[in-house]
C-alpha cells in the first residue's frame, strides 16, 4: 500500500523504518527511500517484527517539515512521524498488538510477545497521541472505519485499496496445475481459516483446490495442492484459470477477491469484515455464511449450479483501479492542505 500511495504522488519523498530492496516490491526501485536509525540494526532489517518495541522511537525521530503535506501508510507506527505540515493517515487497522493482541501476538516470536506485553501501556499512550496528530484519517473499509472511531474517536473516510496486479501482464502456469480449480491465496495463519476451506474440499473429491502460500499441516487428499514462492506471473495465471477465489478469512479489507474479480472470476467469501464492502452478492460472487466446512461446500455448489457472468464481475473490479485510488487520496490531501 505504501507503494500505491507513493505512486499517487510521483516524485514525493518516501520514508520508512527499514528497507530491504531485495525483499520488497520492485516498484520501490524508482523511489529514493529514506530510512530511520533502525536501518543500521541488522536484526531489524532481517525481521522488522523483532524491532516492534523500538518502532515508536524510530518514527518519533523521523521529522518532515519541508513539504506541503505528509501521507502516512500506517498499521501502527507511521502515523507517529513528526511534522508541522498537514498530516493525512491511511490506516490499514489500529495497531493489532495493542487493540487485537489475540490475533497478532500468537504468530510472533516469544521475545516480541513478552516485550510488547510489558510495553503496552506506554505504547498505547504513544499511539493515541500519534493518532490525534493527524489532520485527516483514511481507512480501507467500513469495518476499519468503525474500529478507528471506537479506538481513537476519529471519523475516517473509506478509500478502498487498488488492485495492483496487471491483468494484461505475462502469465505463466505453475508446474503441475491444470485450469479449472478453486483458489485460496494466503498463508495458513489462524484468522485466515485456510484449514476450514481445505476440509471443505477434502469432502469434494470432484473439485480441485490450489492454496497459494502452502497447505496447512496435515494429511490432505490429492485434489488439494499447495504452492509456495509464487511469482506474479504465476499468480496472474492462477487467477485467470481458476473457477473462483475462496476465502473465509477475517480480513480488514481483503484484496484477493477483488484481484480475482479483475480477471472476471467470482469470489466466495465470508460474510464478515472487509468482504462486506467489496462483494456485490450475486454479481461478483457469493457470501459464505460461516467458517464451517459445510458452509463452504454449500456456497461452492451454489456457484457450480449457477455460474456468474464474467463481464459484470470485471466491471465491479474496475471500482478498485489504481487511478480511482490515486484520485481519492489526492483529493483528501488537497482538502487537508486547503480546508474549506
Amino acid at each position: 500500500m505504501a507503494l500505491a500511495l507513493w505512486q499517487a504522488f510521483p516524485g514525493a519523498r518516501l520514508l520508512t523504518s527499514v528497507y530491504d530492496p531485495a525483499g520488497t516490491f520492485p516498484g520501490f526501485a524508482e523511489a529514493v527511500v529514506e530510512t530511520s536509525w533502525l536501518q543500521r540494526v541488522p536484526t531489524a532489517r532481517r525481521d522488522p517484527r523483532r524491532a516492534l518495541p523500538l518502532m515508536a522511537s524510530a518514527f518519533d525521530r523521523l521529522r518532515v517539515d519541508d513539504v506541503d503535506a505528509v501521507v502516512c501508510s500506517s498499521t501502527g507506527w507511521a502515523h507517529g512521524v513528526a511534522t508541522r505540515a498537514p498530516k493525512v493517515v491511511y490506516c490499514h487497522n489500529p495497531a493489532r498488538w495493542l487493540y487485537q493482541p489475540q490475533d497478532y501476538l500468537r504468530s510472533q516470536p516469544a521475545a516480541v510477545r513478552t516485550a510488547l506485553r510489558t510495553l503496552t501501556p506506554r505504547l498505547t499512550g504513544w499511539d493515541q497521541r500519534a493518532a490525534q496528530s493527524a489532520d485527516r484519517y483514511l481507512v480501507n473499509s467500513t469495518v476499519v472505519r468503525q474500529r478507528v472511531l471506537a479506538t481513537y474517536g476519529i471519523k475516517a473516510t473509506v478509500v478502498p485499496p487498488p488492485v495492483s496486479l496487471d491483468v494484461t501482464a505475462t502469465q505463466e502456469a505453475p508446474a503441475g496445475v491444470e485450469p479449472g480449480f478453486f483458489l485460496v491465496v494466503g498463508r495458513a495463519r489462524g484468522y485466515k481459516n485456510t484449514e476450514a476451506v481445505c476440509e471443505a474440499f477434502a469432502e469434494l473429491p470432484d473439485q480441485r483446490l490450489v492454496v497459494v502460500g502452502g497447505l496447512p499441516s496435515g494429511d490432505w487428499p490429492g485434489n488439494l495442492t499447495g504452492l509456495v514462492d509464487v511469482r506474479d506471473a504465476e499468480l496472474a495465471w492462477l487467477y485467470a484459470h481458476c473457477q473462483a477465489l475462496v476465502s473465509v478469512a477475517y480480513e480488514d479489507f481483503g484484496l484477493t477477491p477483488v484481484e480475482a474479480n479483475a480477471f472476471g472470476k467470482p469470489a466466495l467469501v465470508l460474510r464478515a469484515g472487509g468482504f462486506l464492502d467489496t462483494l456485490d452478492e450475486g454479481v461478483s460472487g457469493w457470501f459464505v455464511e460461516s467458517v464451517e466446512p459445510a458452509a463452504v461446500r454449500k456456497t461452492v455448489r451454489q456457484l457450480l449450479a449457477a455460474p456468474l457472468d464474467p463481464a459484470p464481475i470485471r466491471e465491479h473490479a474496475a471500482r478498485y483501479s489504481p487511478a480511482a485510488f490515486a484520485t481519492a487520496v489526492q483529493d483528501a490531501v488537497e482538502q487537508a492542505v486547503r480546508p474549506c
